[in-house]
């Protein structure tokens, strides 16, 4: 088994550790959008916000395929198909890069492929894919974490060479449950305690409950970096580093909150067995045996 650079889940006490990897690697591809200043912020802050990047019409494309999504039957029974634990209503879709062609296609523009690739240092592929809706009035949270922490143990993510991307769909606020971040907290490594239970996806993709932060680590990194809100109208993208402490608020308000969401991870970065010891998730949250160099 690969060494593990990063163990968590493993001691009784959480701890901080520091980043081993590089946040932005050399890179041959430049995309045309990006800025000195864009990849300073990134680096430094671990997360970009690019506004206007999807123009209205594409956004209308968009919505109206994840409308059709909701009254979907079929979809609506299968396992890609992630819905509240309270109301039932739908709360993600995942591999809608492999499942719907028209995000298929989206996943490979280069206003955000070409994002990954400077970033990630060359060739990506998709990690994983997945619409997060968070309805009006009963959207659920998604509380604090990293996501590097569950993908390095859930999955067999070694290095932290991945990339976030969110594509709003809908206009993004502080009311309606847009994303809050921890800007530099990425460059440190939060572990997280308690075993990983078995098959732990069918109930942490509904609320997770392994993988969080303690309340002490929580503290110590918004005391330290601080929390910022990533407000902006639809059409925009966030990017955001694999490792950047977030979360987002629940939606009371009458306004839904709709984004797609795209993971690329660099090429040499595959995934090996998982750190916890247990199986595999399956395809559709990580993409272990369909990869596809974009």
């Amino acid at each position: 088994m690969q060494q593990d650079k990063y163990p968590s889940r493993v001691n009784p006490e959480p701890q901080v550790l520091p980043r081993l990897d590089p946040v932005i690697y050399p890179s041959s591809i430049r995309a045309t959008h990006l800025t000195d200043a864009h990849l300073e912020s990134f680096e430094r802050n671990g997360y970009l916000l690019l506004p206007g990047l999807f123009s209205a019409e594409e956004v209308r494309q968009f919505s109206a395929e994840l409308q059709r999504m909701q009254v979907d039957s079929e979809l609506l029974a299968s396992p890609q198909a992630i819905t509240e634990p309270d109301s039932g209503e739908l709360r993600s879709v995942f591999q809608i890069h492999r499942n719907h062609p028209q995000f298929s296609e989206l996943a490979a523009d280069p206003r955000i492929a070409d994002v990954a690739r400077t970033i990630l240092g060359g060739d990506v592929y998709i990690h994983q894919s997945r619409l997060n809706f968070k309805p009006g009035y009963r959207g659920r949270e998604f509380y604090w974490h990293s996501d590097f922490e569950t993908w390095h143990t859930e999955d067999g993510m070694s290095q932290m060479r991945a990339i976030s991307c969110s594509i709003l769909l809908t206009d993004n606020d502080a009311k309606n449950g847009a994303l809050m971040l921890m800007p530099g907290s990425h460059k440190e490594y939060i572990t997280c305690v308690g075993e990983t239970p078995e098959n732990h996806y069918l109930s942490s993709l509904k609320k997770q409950e392994y993988g969080v932060p303690g309340d002490e680590s929580l503290k110590y990194l918004s005391d330290r970096y601080g929390i910022d809100c990533a407000e902006a109208k639809a059409g925009s993208v966030l990017f955001f580093d694999c490792n950047v402490m977030h979360g987002s608020n629940s939606n009371i308000t009458p306004e839904p909150r709709s984004n797609l969401f795209y993971v690329y991870n660099h090429i040499d970065n595959r995934v090996v067995e998982p750190f916890c010891g247990q199986a595999p998730r399956p395809e559709f949250i990580c993409s272990r045996e369909t990869i596809e160099t974009l």
